[in-house]
């Protein structure tokens, strides 16, 4: 299967967003993809970075006018695409929300972000909703796609629970960046830690991995912070997490051919599946091992 993956900039110019994140679908489909990925809330500025509620305006209900446009986009092209909206779900109650369109413009299926994180510049529980919809895989016409957000994707336990219902493939639309005042050493580690953890999903679960990352400075509003560098690098990995394609931190459609068939033959040789001890795991649903007395 070819994926395409679109990184790019975002700006308070959302008719703009959606135009580079179309431009890059349509790059991706000349190039051969039957999947097309767009970053973490592709259609706006990371709003995240402050708490205002005024910015509660930019969600708009699923299916609506998004899942429309990437609908017909999907459906002209023939290929799968996801994507990531600000979903308003019900007043007051809204998700940072994936959809996935299949290659016909249905919407295939949608997942809520599940992990939401509330740190300077990513105040994410101000405005979603923990997901209710778990983690299950959604069916498309290029196979079972298990669809991650963003903070998701540090958490092992999302990407395994994804490979037990039959993912062939785990994917993290993404917005992270590095914070300007942080020196350069520290910047670095916090990049390989985030490539580092993905990979190491595919490894752990015999799966290729997709992460999609915007680019780009995004100011602070509240100039609390100084705000966030996107550092792109966008990369998919095969299922011994060799990583098969890579892109730079500016904007880039990144086209890579990822052979689904070989997660089979890995997990033959490294079969973790077959040798997990779910007989000893009952504790992993604690939130802490506290010492025994």
């Amino acid at each position: 299967m070819v994926i395409g993956l679109i990184q790019h900039a975002c700006s308070d110019d959302m008719a703009a967003n959606w135009q580079e994140s179309e431009r890059g679908v349509r790059e991706a489909a000349a190039q051969g993809a039957e999947l097309v990925i767009l970053p973490e809330l592709h259609a706006s500025l990371y709003f995240c970075q402050t708490e205002d509620t005024s910015l509660c305006d930019l969600a708009e209900p699923i299916p609506g006018p998004g899942t429309d446009r990437l609908s017909a986009l999907a459906e002209e092209l023939g290929v799968v695409i996801v994507g990531s909206l600000f979903e308003a779900r019900a007043p007051g109650l809204y998700h940072n929300t994936a959809v996935v369109l299949d290659n016909d413009g249905r919407l295939a299926g949608v997942y809520r972000k599940m992990h939401i994180p509330d740190d300077p510049g990513y105040y994410e529980k101000f405005y979603f909703t923990p997901g209710d919809l778990g983690f299950e895989p959604i069916d498309t016409a290029v196979g079972r796609l298990g669809v991650l957000v963003c903070w998701d994707q540090w958490f092992p336990e999302a990407a395994r629970l994804m490979a037990l219902a039959g993912a062939e493939l785990l994917i993290y639309p993404t917005a992270i960046g590095w914070d300007p005042d942080d020196d350069s050493d520290e910047m670095q580690r916090q990049q390989d830690a985030w490539i580092t953890i993905q990979r190491a999903h595919g490894v752990a679960n015999g799966l290729p991995v997709a992460a999609v990352n915007r680019v780009g400075f995004e100011a602070d509003p509240s100039e609390a912070t100084a705000g966030a560098e996107f550092w792109g690098s966008s990369f998919v990995c095969g299922p011994q997490g060799e990583v098969l394609a890579r892109a730079g931190n500016e904007r880039q459609t990144l086209v890579a051919s990822v052979d689904l068939a070989r997660s089979e033959k890995v997990r033959r040789i490294w079969p973790y599946l077959r040798d997990r001890r779910i007989d000893a795991y009952g504790d992993l649903t604690l939130r802490y091992r506290d010492a025994k007395k």
